[in-house]
């Protein structure tokens, strides 16, 4: 199998929808959240995203209405988990499970079909070229001719990466995440800012409905997220919660979709490449699993090793700081 920039340009093409979506969760999980829902929310993006851009003609109208539906989907999980204060885990497996159930009831009911729903009159978002970076070898073939939400998915990184660090809605974010109640006497209300990360996750789902529905192809089939929305939640996991971190396991699952489409191409079964971003999936968490409990371990032996405390205080002073 050879590397070229026709590798590249599908990874990042199969690295756009799981980072949305998984950018959506990380600042869920900032907040305190544990969005498992990602999968469900991503799928209703799909089939709202194909539905506007079918009834109005227009792509974009079809990604404002995956954002929007999206992110009223998801106000059930903030609802029951900020709200009522139900198990968000449970909730967002019912979401996904619903999700399913409820487009492709919607496919036979809207537009009467069974399976995959395509027509002519669908309008994708189609691709559009970088300015002065097609001409250059291998980096513009692979950087150029992208949907306009793969750019948009970068550009979400850097300012979610600013957000969470700089700004002050974000640090107050942080805050709400880590201690509630440091944060609700200070004047900071933690149902507020678990809201709004909820419907951000929703918009940024629907987004990621959106490319995979109108970008990646142009159609919607049933539960044509195929996990997916799982890995970006591993994404989250893997990158901490950090949007760099994020953008880097997404990455990730994004070569091994790549590259599991290559290999089918040469021959190998359907079956055999499409288990290839999950297979990564498994080892990814593997590796993070031994790599913390041997973190963990490390620093439960360490004092009793060195037999005492260290005498130079300075490391001490300067961590505390």
């Amino acid at each position: 199998m050879s590397v070229d920039s026709a590798l590249f340009h599908s990874a990042l093409l199969a690295l756009t929808p799981i980072l949305l979506a998984a950018l959506g969760g990380a600042v869920c999980e900032r907040a305190g959240v544990f969005n498992i829902g990602l999968e469900g929310m991503m799928l209703i993006g799909c089939f709202s995203a194909v539905a506007g851009s079918w009834s109005t003609g227009s792509a974009w109208l079809g990604v404002l209405f995956g954002a929007l539906s999206s992110a009223a989907y998801a106000m059930i999980l903030a609802v029951g988990t900020i709200t009522l204060r139900g198990d968000a885990v449970v909730l967002g497996v019912a979401l996904n499970l619903l999700a399913v159930g409820l487009t492709g009831f919607l496919l036979r009911t809207v537009f009467g079909v069974q399976g995959t729903f395509s027509d002519p009159r669908l309008a994708g978002l189609g691709d559009i070229g970088l300015p002065g970076l097609e001409a250059v070898p291998f980096v513009g073939p692979a950087l150029s001719g992208h949907s306009p939400l793969v750019y948009v998915s970068w550009v979400a990184v850097a300012v979610a990466a600013v957000f969470l660090s700089r700004h002050p809605w974000g640090l107050r974010l942080r805050g709400v995440g880590e201690a509630p109640d440091a944060a609700a006497t200070l004047g900071v209300s933690p149902a507020k800012y678990r809201y709004a990360a909820v419907l951000t996750s929703g918009v940024l789902c629907g987004l990621a409905g959106a490319q995979l529905a109108l970008g990646n192809v142009t159609l919607f089939s049933e539960n044509m997220t195929a996990g997916r929305g799982w890995i970006a939640v591993v994404a989250v996991m893997l990158g901490r919660a950090l949007p760099l971190g994020v953008l880097l396991a997404a990455l990730l699952f994004g070569v091994a979709e790549a590259v599991g489409f290559r290999l089918q191409g040469n021959g190998l079964p359907q079956q055999a490449t499409d288990a290839a971003p999950y297979v990564v999936t498994l080892i990814a968490l593997f590796l993070s699993t031994a790599r913390r409990k041997r973190r963990k371990r490390l620093k439960s032996v360490g004092p009793k090793a060195g037999g005492s405390a260290p005498r130079d205080p300075e490391p001490l002073v300067g961590a505390s700081s």
